[in-house]
Parts: C-alpha cells; structure tokens; sequence
C-alpha cells in the first residue's frame, strides 16, 4: 500500500509538472492581444475595453521597448487601477494586522495620489502632502475621524480624477500641529498615527517603516555587533536573570531600532481623542515609562535618531543620505528613501503584486535591479514606470 501511494505521488507530481510546463509554454507563445489582456487583468483587476485591448496589442506588436511600456500605462489610464488595484496594493501597509479588508484612509488616498501623479516616491515618507476629496457633499478632512475616507470609498469616487482628489499640505488641515518642516508624508498620517503610534513607544512605527520599504523585519536588521548605547531604559540587560540574551538576542534589534524610532519621540496617540498628537521640543511620557528597569540606559530627551546600522552587515541596504543623524521624522524618512534598499523594496513589492508570484530565476533578479535603476534615474522614482516595467517583464507568463 505504501509503494502504491508513492508511485500515485509521484503521478501527480509528474502530471503538476508537465501541466506547469504546458502552460509556461503556452503563455510563451501568447500573441500581442493575449499579452495585452494579460497585462490590463494584472494591472487593473478587470479585462480592458475593446478599444484598450486593440491600443495595447497594436503597442506589444511592434516589439519595441518604449512602446511595450506605453501599453502598459495605457491600462494604467482605468480608473480602477487608482480604486481598486492600488488601494488592494497599498492598505496592507496601513495597518498592524496588515490586512486588505481595511478602510479607505489618508495613509492608503496619499499613497494612491503620489503614483497616480508621479511623484517622486520619496515623497511618500518625506512630504508635507495629504491627498482629499473635492467632490460635492464629501465630509471635511478631520484629524479625528475617518470620515472623509469612507465618504469617497462609499460613493466610488474616482482616484484618477485630478478634479475629485487633490494633493494638499498636510499641514494646512484643521486642527493640524506639524508644520511643513514636520511632515513626513504617510508617517504623520492620522491612519498611521493610529496603526503605529499607539500604546507601545513608537518602536512600531519603526518596525513598520522597515518592513513596508526596505522589504525587512526586525530579524532580517538583527546585528549583534552595534553599540547599545542608545538603547533606552526599558529593555533589560539581563532578562531572565541572562545576560548573554541580551547580547545575543535583545541587542541585535534594539541597538538600531532605539536610535531610529528616537525620531518619533514628539508624537502620540490620542485615542479619547482619536487623533495623533505631537508636542514640539517636549518628549512624550511614554518614552520614559519602566525607567527602573535599566536606570543605566539611554533616557531620551529629545528627537534626535541615528543609523547605526550604516556600519556592519547592515551597510549592504546602501545608506546614502547626506547625514547619518537627525532629528524628527522628515530627516528619518529622507534616510529610508534614499538607500538602495528602498528602491529594492518598492520594485519587489510591485514584482509579487503583478507577476502573482516572488522572484524565482537569475533573469527575475537582473530584472529587478534594472527596473530599481530606472526607478532612480535622474531622481524620478516613478512608481508608475515600476509597474509598467514589472507588467511588460511578466506579460509573457
């Protein structure tokens, strides 16, 4: 019985193979209207018009790389590419359970209208910008409510209307208190102010960054070798009464993430207010709670943040700001988006979501690093050409 099942396992293993095969090879053979369609259903979720299908399979026929990028941001042209694709693709950074099955807010509206504006991308952890509605009956932005965002998910207004939904300052809105020197883009966003900045001491705020543009988590940054000098008060030295997990385990996350979420020292969470509340030049109490538990560690006094993950393993991320150090979030977001790894990050991330599948072969990675020095070129960091890179790259599979 044992030998029957192995050889019925293998069977289907052979069959799974030679199918994957069939269709790979189907898939090569494809002609321009297949690639087109294929193209605008993993762009934008829908099939294309007629009209869209014979643009784009006109474009794909002639097999010149300019064009095959032109397709693609023809499909890019669909306002459900803004409505649905993007908002699907971007509200899982949003949020701490990283879910899909969130609502619209002004974190997952500022991302959509910095690439469907074609903004530099660096914007997007650096700007004072925060995209709204303009239709007619939409609620006011507010600092306390989510409102205004639910208003435009509900009625489908449509994100590609430069009419409908505007860039504006973040720091022009009611109630706002961050100036424009403040603002940094998504991370001082009512939506991420209340995902990252509550409960806790703002460390997530970090984590999260990291894991939404650099592509890494806490264990992938892990390097024993930094200092702990600005490891604050609250992380034991000797947890469980061992001192070696401290600096075998504790001190590989917490020597760089204590220096780097120093950025976020002036900022809270209000939720009886429901809203983000930032105190210029005084740090927020919780910073300094559990201080007993290591007397000896960094106290912190204002929002001064440091790299030290610029030496040692973690300088293969391609740090390349100006300044190693600073202070509040703008300067700290300006350290994320200009490393290579954020630009890794971004085209990896638009590689799973169009391609439905993770790099797998050499071409994919040589794809990938091409489409990041595109991304870069002259300081465009077009996400739009990311995604009509990533298309054209997949349109064939």
């Amino acid at each position: 019985m044992r030998f029957r099942a192995r050889r019925v396992e293998r069977g289907i293993r052979a069959f799974v193979a030679l199918f994957a095969a069939l269709l790979c090879a189907a898939a090569a053979d494809a002609g321009p209207r297949d690639q087109a369609k294929r193209i605008h259903d993993r762009l934008v979720g829908v099939p294309p018009d007629a009209a869209t299908l014979d643009a784009m399979a006109t474009l794909l026929a002639t097999g010149n790389a300019p064009d095959r990028i032109a397709a693609a941001n023809l499909a890019m042209t669909h306002p459900a590419f803004y409505r649905t694709a993007l908002k699907n693709f971007v509200t899982p950074w949003t949020n701490v359970e990283r879910t899909v099955f969130a609502d619209l807010n002004d974190y997952t509206a500022t991302v959509i209208g910095i690439i469907r504006d074609n903004r530099p991308f660096t914007d997007v952890l650096t700007a004072d910008v925060v995209y709204v509605g303009t239709v007619g009956g939409v609620p006011a932005y507010s600092q306390t409510n989510n409102d205004h965002y639910m208003f435009l998910d509900q009625q489908q207004v449509d994100l590609s209307n430069p009419s409908l939904f505007q860039p504006q300052a973040q720091s022009s809105q009611p109630g706002a208190q961050i100036t424009p020197a403040d603002a940094a883009g998504v991370i001082t966003t009512r939506a991420a102010g209340q995902a990252f900045f509550s409960a806790g001491t703002n460390r997530r705020m970090f984590r999260f960054t990291a894991i939404n543009y650099l592509c890494r988590d806490l264990e992938q940054l892990k390097d024993v070798s930094r200092p702990a000098d600005r490891i604050r008060q609250d992380v034991a030295r000797s947890p469980g009464g061992d001192s070696a997990v401290f600096h075998n385990e504790c001190i590989g996350c917490h020597s760089g993430m204590d220096p780097m979420a120093g950025a976020f020292a002036f900022f809270e969470w209000d939720a009886t207010a429901m809203r983000t509340v930032f105190t210029r030049n005084q740090v927020q109490p919780k910073h300094l709670i559990n201080a007993n538990v290591f007397p000896g560690g960094y106290v912190t006094v204002d929002d001064r943040w440091d790299n030290f993950w610029r030496a040692g393993p973690m300088s293969a991320l391609g740090w390349r700001a100006a300044a190693s150090g600073g202070f509040g979030p703008k300067s700290f977001g300006r350290e994320i988006v200009e490393s290579r790894a954020f630009s890794l990050c971004q085209v990896e991330k638009v590689f799973q979501h169009v391609c439905f599948r993770p790099p797998q072969t050499q071409n994919d990675a040589d794809a990938i690093e091409a489409i990041a020095d595109t991304f870069e070129a002259n300081g465009t960091y077009s996400m739009k050409t990311v995604f009509a890179e990533v298309a054209v790259h997949c349109m064939g599979q």
